[in-house]
């Protein structure tokens, strides 16, 4: 795993990189949010209030939230809309309610039209308003409702014969008849104080008077998430999962970046590091003919994201100094003059415009033939008149496990890795003439497969 902290620049090596690859994956995540609003068709949401005049619990209205949304509120209202198809059960699932500031409850009802959503919540709040009325005692089917009527009619009885009585007693000239009107006025008194104070008390008195604030107001765009909602999401939803992708992928990488690290997997010395000219981005490779390279290359995958931008080259004289240098370090480290084997890891491109490069300097001082070994199951070619083996390869392209299998299979075919080169591309300062290409262009497209250079 790579230890190297993932820092801006390196997001946004990323995003101009494989720009092409995240464009094409917000396209498809775009694509994906659109067929899901198809799926789910659009939602309409429209609210009605209900006012609940008198002194309110908390408690007390999150009660009348729940009756608001009772199976037997949104039963009523199913039956009276009568929407084919549509049950109450359904409709359950469409009606919500909440307690709002000033004794307010705002019955919210879902639909696929507005004209729906509309008569829907409606209703609900319609059959609320009756049903709580009920509960409170506004029926007169209640039996405290009826004992109420009956009390009253008793009162209203005893009134008439205190009354009765009070005309009896005479016209108060005498002492005792003007004690007996006093205590009947009294006690008359005394029962109407009782039915006011009872009168009070009733909570159908008290809270029966629930009021739907005016219909509820026609819908005038879709409940999220909206199509478009969702198709932004979609994308976004890809570009960002793609983004971790990449950057979860580099995070993880074992793949060996140093040329310490390179030679040491490898079990050989460093003979130095070359140059590559970076290829423009017209050229056109042999194995770009294929339609999983032609898409690669369209895609913009077919070159790693997670290298450091290629430096400026100063010249191509300074490039082949490199060249020129490791060659005369191969001499050093041969005993004779001989033949050499230089291995390239198989699909590694800048290697093995590397290795057709060396070639080209060896000027027939030294044979090298290049082979291109395969990094799953490496197999080198056994030995024949060669002193020894040249890994050649760019840096963060191979493990330390792919890189000692190469080793092996050097060992194993009788060649001992005498060195390494590890090539990396720089940008080419561009020519003041655009009429004569670089001269290292020919000979480092020209090595492919089996070579032989210098003259046998």
């Amino acid at each position: 795993m790579s230890e190297d902290t993932i820092r801006l620049v390196t997001i946004g090596r990323m995003l101009r990189r494989r720009r092409r690859l995240l464009a094409v994956l917000a396209v498809v995540g775009a694509l994906v949010g659109y067929g899901t609003s198809l799926v789910f068709p659009p939602r309409y949401t429209t609210s009605a209030s209900v006012l609940l005049p008198g002194q309110w619990e908390e408690r007390e209205l999150l009660t009348q939230v729940d009756i608001a949304t009772s199976s037997t509120v949104v039963d009523r209202a199913a039956a009276t809309l009568g929407w084919r198809g549509v049950s109450g059960a359904e409709l359950r699932d469409r009606v919500t309610a909440e307690a709002a500031d000033g004794n307010i409850v705002k019955i919210s009802g879902t639909a696929d039209t507005p004209e729906r959503a509309q008569r829907l919540s409606d209703q609900v709040a319609g059959q609320f308003v009756e049903f709580a009325a009920r509960i409170a005692g506004g029926g007169t089917d209640s039996e405290a409702a009826t004992g109420l009527e009956a009390l009253r009619k008793n009162v209203e009885e005893t009134n008439r014969r205190i009354t009765d009585l009070a005309s009896a007693a005479g016209s108060g000239q005498t002492v005792e008849s003007v004690q007996g009107r006093t205590a009947l006025e009294k006690l008359r008194t005394s029962l109407e104080q009782a039915m006011t104070k009872l009168d009070e008390a009733d909570p159908a008195t008290n809270k029966a008077g629930m009021v739907v604030m005016g219909p509820a107001a026609r819908p005038a765009g879709e409940a999220p998430p909206t199509r478009t909602q969702l198709v932004v999401s979609g994308a976004l939803l890809f570009f960002l999962l793609a983004v971790i992708g990449h950057l979860a992928a580099a995070r993880m990488n074992r793949r060996l970046r140093t040329e310490p690290e390179i030679a040491a997997a490898l079990g050989s010395a460093l003979l130095g590091t070359v140059d590559v000219p970076e290829e423009r981005s017209g050229a056109h490779r042999p194995e770009d003919r294929v339609p999983r390279a032609r898409i690669r290359r369209l895609l913009g995958v077919d070159t790693r994201w997670d290298l450091p931008t290629p430096q400026r080259s100063g010249d191509e004289a300074g490039r082949r100094i490199r060249y020129r240098r490791v060659c005369a370090r191969l001499r050093d480290r041969l005993p004779a003059p001989g033949r050499l084997l230089v291995v390239v890891p198989d699909g590694d491109e800048i290697a093995r415009r590397a290795a057709g490069q060396l070639v080209a300097e060896a000027n027939g001082d030294l044979l090298l033939r290049v082979v291109e070994v395969s990094v799953d199951r490496p197999i080198v070619p056994d030995r024949d008149t060669e002193s020894g083996a040249l890994v050649v390869l760019s840096a963060g392209g191979r493990t330390a496990q792919e890189l000692a299998g190469i080793a092996e299979a050097c060992a194993d075919g009788g060649h001992e890795v005498v060195g390494v080169v590890v090539a990396g591309t720089v940008r080419v300062r561009p020519t003041r003439s655009a009429g004569h290409p670089p001269d290292d262009a020919t000979p480092a497209l020209a090595v492919r497969g089996h070579v032989t250079g210098g003259s046998a």
